[in-house]
């Protein structure tokens, strides 16, 4: 398998960025390796992201399959083909139906081109991606990581890095600012790889009302 993030505490830039974070190093010398396997197609990478909005895992990766099971290959060209009643079984919203057919456009007219993003920086694929109608911030920032692997992103609209964040460094002051604002400052520029140890204390259920003792 070929992976987006093969991270291991040891590496050098994950020693880098813990040189001055105690207790981000404790939390990765904790949790060990990650991997984040890659994703190959940033088309179907967008529509399972729109899928889930809102859903448990569960019920979103059941839609998405009966999605697959329905077109075969999941791309613009047969999202478009697609009548909307037969799309809509697989169980999309008409919401979300609207939202995926926005993005099949965009990438059938080339607006969206999924060789081409890889060249640009954070901030110009994010804008661009925003301008989809269905796409936020929050998604545009996990096609970044998760799709892209870019490695200095925080998104700070996510509830579970936030609370992750306050979790790991309660002991420490925050002069009256969210934890992950104060810190990201410091991660730099591997915030990306802080991100997904945090997001990993709470998948491994680390993360409790109290501060653990790690």
């Amino acid at each position: 398998m070929q992976y987006l993030f093969d991270i291991h505490p040891n590496h050098n830039y994950v020693r880098e960025l813990c040189n001055n974070d105690s207790l981000l190093n404790k939390l990765i010398n904790r949790i060990g390796y990650i991997r984040i396997p890659v994703q190959q197609d940033g088309f179907q990478y967008l529509v399972r992201s729109l899928i889930g909005q809102q859903l448990s895992t569960k019920a979103a990766e059941t839609i998405f399959l009966r999605l697959e099971q329905l077109c075969g290959k999941i791309t613009p060209d047969v999202i478009l083909a697609t009548a909307e009643e037969d799309l809509r079984i697989v169980g999309l919203s008409k919401n979300k139906l609207g939202y995926i057919r926005n993005v099949a456009e965009r990438a059938k007219e080339g607006a969206l081109d999924f060789r081409k993003v890889g060249d640009m920086d954070d901030e110009e694929i994010v804008r661009l991606l925003t301008s989809i109608k269905g796409i936020g911030r929050w998604t545009a920032e996990m096609f970044l990581i998760f799709y892209l692997g870019r490695q200095d992103v925080v998104s700070f609209g996510d509830s579970g890095l936030n609370r992750a964040a306050e979790w790991l460094y309660a002991s420490e002051g925050s002069g009256g600012q969210p934890q992950l604002h104060r810190k990201h400052v410091h991660w730099k520029p591997y915030s990306t790889i802080a991100s997904l140890y945090l997001w990993e204390a709470i998948n491994r259920s680390l993360v409790h009302d109290e501060p653990l003792n790690l």
